[in-house]
């Protein structure tokens, strides 16, 4: 893939990446990053984590909450929960829970590959561990990038009042 996208770079403008599962997709784009010199996104990530943060700075405000207040719960840790986590991170939330199918990213668990130990860096800071409905009690936001059926009705159920729901 990467060979193929260098070869055909001088033909383009930019480069959009499109369904390639984590975590070659990481490989991929931080190589192309480094040999091509024309823009290059992939859509998992970059495209739904832009949407994300747009949609949530708006919720927010409906719902009269800052980012630097509130608790975020990202449900899938793939190429859109973490690009997702590290934007809203930038974007100056303070406090956000990464789970992948295992439960709780949070540093020092075991068994984990590379970059689900790099979002665990600049995440949970309260160092939550369990599962899903253990990180969601008194969130203010849980988005879910996960399979279907792994956000339930108990999850949204034990979050703060007015929760956003993605």
């Amino acid at each position: 893939i990467i060979k193929t996208i260098i070869n055909i770079a001088p033909g383009f403008g930019g480069i959009n990446l499109e369904d390639i599962s984590a975590p070659p997709c990481f490989e991929i784009e931080e190589r192309l990053k480094e040999a091509l010199n024309i823009p290059l996104m992939h859509d998992d990530q970059h495209g739904t984590a832009i949407v994300v943060l747009a949609g949530l700075m708006n919720a927010v405000k409906v719902v009269k909450k800052k980012f630097e207040n509130i608790k975020v719960v990202v449900v899938g840790a793939g190429a859109a929960g973490r690009a997702i986590t590290l934007l809203l991170v930038k974007a100056g939330i303070t406090n956000v829970i990464v789970t992948d199918s295992t439960g709780v990213i949070y540093k020092g668990r075991k068994g984990m590959a590379q970059y689900k130990n790099d979002l665990a860096k600049v995440t949970n800071p309260e160092n939550c561990k369990g599962i899903v409905a253990d990180a969601v009690k008194g969130a203010d936001v849980i988005i879910g990038v996960s399979g279907p059926g792994t956000i339930t009705k108990a999850h949204i159920e034990v979050m703060a009042k007015d929760a956003i729901v993605f």
